[in-house]
């Protein structure tokens, strides 16, 4: 078994950076567990556990999807935050109202769905995780800071390709390997 995802890895810019490590420095009192920028990766879909064997079917519907799909831009922008102002889980990033990753997603997640692979009951709402809270010192304080990114432009990205990630769990904190590569259409 492998615990598998898909997604459009995230290649951080200077100014995303930059930004990122000063969201980062505001919250240094809370206990947030943060993506490390060579991590950062925006899933299209989280398969979970999945038997080895199997990789051969995913690879073949991935392949699929991505010769009906071509190279895009994206912008990340517009933080926010999953759970609820007085127990916030997840820090997030957005992007623009993209029809092309949209698109992506949806393909993605009804192709392997039809393919086996059980479709999230959940829309596809594109973002990627920036931190994951584990406990706050000051939730005022926490609330103002988000606000303060909450319609900030962080980067533009081309997405010429997605991936079949492999995620190993380890003490330190997940180790992302590439299984497979898709690249896009010119």
């Amino acid at each position: 078994m492998k615990r598998l995802f898909v997604a459009v890895k995230i290649h951080p810019d200077d100014q995303f950076k930059e930004i990122y490590v000063e969201l980062r420095k505001k919250l240094i009192l809370d206990k947030i567990k943060w993506i490390e920028p060579q991590n950062l990766h925006l899933t299209l879909k989280f398969l979970g556990k999945t038997p080895t064997e199997d990789i051969k079917r995913i690879d073949s519907v991935l392949k699929e999807v991505a010769a009906r799909h071509s190279i895009f831009g994206m912008s990340m922008q517009n933080s926010g935050i999953f759970g609820s102002r007085y127990d916030p889980r997840v820090i997030w990033l957005g992007t623009d109202n993209n029809q092309d990753l949209t698109a992506l997603g949806e393909d993605v997640l009804n192709s392997l769905d039809e393919a086996g692979f059980e479709r999230d009951r959940q829309n596809f709402v594109p973002h990627l995780t920036l931190g994951r809270i584990k406990q706050l010192t000051n939730k005022k304080y926490f609330q103002d800071v988000i606000s303060q990114y909450h319609e900030t432009f962080f980067q533009k990205q081309v997405v010429e390709q997605f991936y079949l990630f492999e995620s190993i769990l380890q003490p330190s904190g997940p180790v992302y390997k590439v299984l497979k590569s898709y690249d896009l259409k010119q």
